[in-house]
């Protein structure tokens, strides 16, 4: 039984969630419960800024990758909008990075897809009552983080490596990179090399995979 406590209207969620299917599931889930309202879905950043003030919820459920940006990106816009809401975010996977990346901007939590429906229905009533949601694996590497205490994954990249991460995510050969960046072709591989033992990937695509789930790209 969730420990959250009673409220006099059901709580009013906007669902941030480009996925029909996905979202109809989620929809269904939440306002089978009478204390849940889903009062707007939205399919977009762009769209869920616009709902946000025309719906004033809540809870702001937002998946975290939409056709126009990222969810996490966006909490600070969408405070703005509305102090009060509280921003709940939806992702495939979780690392402590994105945790900590939520907790700093000001959103209240994040929840995996893979959960089931129901601790998804009391996620959103523990964050409308004012908690902070983060699975018991992550919590102890957010609250590290953002102390201070535990360096997220990256955090040691020099800029000019950052630089060689971010023309590996948008695809680009060692070679192309090289030229972008005006060094050598042995240089730039070796910029690229570091990249890959710093996030411990064997290669570029999956170096470019842990940089995405770490947050370090968008």
């Amino acid at each position: 039984m969730s420990s959250t406590p009673l409220r006099s209207r059901p709580v009013r969620v906007l669902l941030v969630e480009d996925h029909d299917m996905v979202a109809e599931a989620i929809c269904l889930a939440l306002e089978r419960s009478p204390d849940l309202q889903v009062v707007g879905r939205s399919g977009s950043v762009a769209s869920a800024l616009v709902d946000t003030r025309r719906y004033e919820p809540d809870v702001v459920l937002m998946d975290r990758r939409l056709p126009d940006g990222d969810g996490v990106s966006a909490i600070a816009d969408l405070l703005a909008l509305a102090p009060n809401v509280r921003v709940l975010v939806l992702a495939g996977e979780g690392s402590a990075s994105v945790a900590a990346r939520i907790a700093e901007t000001g959103g209240a939590g994040l929840i995996l897809k893979a959960r089931g429906l129901s601790e998804l229905e009391d996620a959103v009533r523990k964050v409308a009552a004012g908690e902070v949601v983060f699975s018991q694996d992550l919590l102890g590497d957010v609250l590290g983080r953002l102390t201070g205490r535990v360096p997220g994954l990256g955090a040691n990249l020099t800029p000019r490596e950052r630089e060689a991460l971010h023309l590996l995510g948008e695809g680009l050969s060692t070679a192309e990179l090289s030229g972008l960046l005006g060094v050598a072709l042995n240089t730039g591989r070796n910029h690229v090399q570091r990249v890959l033992e710093k996030l411990g990937a064997r290669s570029q695509l999956e170096a470019v995979t842990i940089a995405r789930r770490e947050g370090l790209l968008r």
